[in-house]
């Protein structure tokens, strides 16, 4: 497959599969955007192979996940090492890693959130939570930043990008609490729910709303935190692509707040911004981003990603 054609699927994927990162990386400059939409578009894949979900709708009990997860890592290992593997978001990866010397252990670190969900693994504490969304979501932020033209040595900048995946991730999970629900899933820490007294089975139960209603609200503080915290690390990007990143982070974190203002109707359906919000997101990013050298860094303490030796 030509460069051109991986492209053009990937920013079919983008549009597709989240209006929210497609109008952000509209932003970006043309080589960076392109390279967004390729990790994108590899990225999606693995999460509707995983979850046998089309651009992210549908979500199944899928009854072969290690089946799906053999199949995931052997095509990564292949795209990883520079071959071709015939599928266009796989292909998407061996391009973009090729192109943007991403380190290939932040590709095998996403590939093990999958195997978290494969194995049916829950977590039991916030540490566990945030490992979790380190795998499917922080790592993405470092992957983007690198994308972006940071340099993988960079850690403190990194850091900030793994804050804005862990952002997005626990806005998901509050976001789509009944969604997983229905598949068997359940994000919330066990600790959590046990002091809350809410067995996981009957998580959606209305008689449970109004204690499931103070986790998740917790959820989103939390995300809050760690979306300033990721602001900190624009100053070290570009005008363009720390616009992207500041109207992402803008589009995102108002999902989060709309899920914590609904309160117990917030899976009444499902939370999303409109194309209006969007815009205006997209406006007032451009402003902070001028201004981006006044953020400062203010890390949400208590947790750390996972460091790799250098290569």
């Amino acid at each position: 497959m030509t460069r051109d054609a991986v492209v053009k699927a990937a920013r079919v994927s983008i549009a597709r599969g989240s209006r929210s990162f497609a109008a952000a990386s509209k932003l970006f400059d043309k080589p960076t955007r392109e390279r967004a939409w390729l990790l994108y578009s590899w990225c999606r894949a693995c999460d509707d192979i995983a979850d046998g979900q089309d651009h992210g709708h549908g979500m199944t009990a899928v009854d072969d996940p290690l089946a799906r997860l053999a199949r995931l890592g052997t095509l990564t290992e292949l795209a990883l090492a520079g071959q071709a593997t015939g599928e266009a978001p796989f292909e998407a990866l061996r391009i973009v890693a090729a192109e943007t010397g991403l380190p290939h252990h932040f590709a095998r670190d996403h590939i093990a959130g999958f195997a978290l969900d494969a194995e049916g693994w829950r977590p039991g504490t916030e540490d566990d939570l945030l490992r979790y969304c380190y795998h499917v979501a922080g790592v993405v932020g470092c992957m983007m930043a690198v994308v972006m033209g940071v340099d993988p040595a960079d850690e403190a900048t990194l850091d900030r990008a793994c804050d804005l995946g862990l952002a997005f991730q626990l806005a998901n999970i509050a976001r789509d609490i009944d969604e997983d629900a229905g598949v068997g899933r359940c994000y919330l820490p066990t600790d959590w729910l046990a002091e809350k007294d809410i067995p996981p089975a009957e998580l959606m139960a209305p008689a449970h709303r109004p204690a499931l209603t103070e986790l998740v609200a917790r959820l989103t503080t939390r995300a809050a935190l760690f979306e300033q915290s990721a602001r900190a690390g624009t100053p070290a990007l570009g005008f363009r692509s720390a616009w992207a990143v500041l109207a992402a982070a803008k589009i995102y974190g108002d999902i989060g707040r709309k899920v914590a203002t609904l309160g117990g109707h917030a899976w009444d359906r499902r939370v999303t911004t409109s194309a209006g919000e969007k815009l205006a997101a997209i406006l007032i990013a451009w402003q902070q981003a001028r201004r981006r050298g006044a953020y400062r860094s203010t890390p949400v303490g208590g947790w750390a990603r996972p460091r790799h030796p250098a290569a």
